[in-house]
């Protein structure tokens, strides 16, 4: 069962199918694509990503919620932890990884600080929690003070393709 997380303004709940037409519209948002590989995706892509997410809470007990907002029930993002498996090391790949993504409409709102601060919440309660990393384009100054906010600090810089430059982040609050 996937957990339904709760803060003031918003919810964190499992994405259903009715969620897919605003999951991949958030992904066509150059402003959102830019720090994400920079291409928007197409309905393809994002169903097969969209899928995948679902399949970690089955395959790994964690996974991204939809973050909805409490006021009118509104898809706005995305956030969790996630296996990418990226390839980018052994050391990187052995901890799950944080993401967030929400809606350019709902930017400067605090959204995704109030999302990823309750989805860290529950994660760092579990049994697995505590350890994460993420990987945040070099160039993405918000998303580098949130994940700070957070506890994560730096680690070390990857190339995910040519001349693509990520920051790779680690926090480590286990007893």
């Amino acid at each position: 069962m996937i957990p339904v997380v709760e803060t003031e303004r918003l919810i964190l709940r499992p994405m259903v199918r009715e969620d897919f037409p605003a999951y991949a519209a958030i992904w066509r948002e150059p402003e959102v694509v830019r720090f994400t590989g920079g291409a928007v995706r197409s309905e393809s892509d994002c169903w097969g990503r969209f899928l995948k997410i679902a399949g970690s809470w089955v395959m790994e007990g964690f996974g991204q919620w939809a973050v909805t907002r409490k006021s009118d029930g509104a898809f706005i993002g995305q956030t969790g932890f996630f296996n990418a498996l990226r390839g980018i090391g052994t050391d990187f790949d052995a901890a799950p990884e944080v993401g967030w993504v929400i809606a350019t409409a709902f930017h400067g709102q605090g959204y995704g600080g109030e999302a990823v601060m309750a989805a860290h919440r529950w994660f760092d309660a579990q049994p697995f929690g505590g350890l994460s990393h993420a990987m945040i384009s070099v160039d993405h100054a918000v998303s580098q003070r949130l994940a700070e906010n957070l506890g994560y600090r730096f680690w070390r810089r990857a190339e995910l393709e040519r001349d693509d430059w990520v920051k790779l982040l680690v926090r480590d609050v286990r007893p």
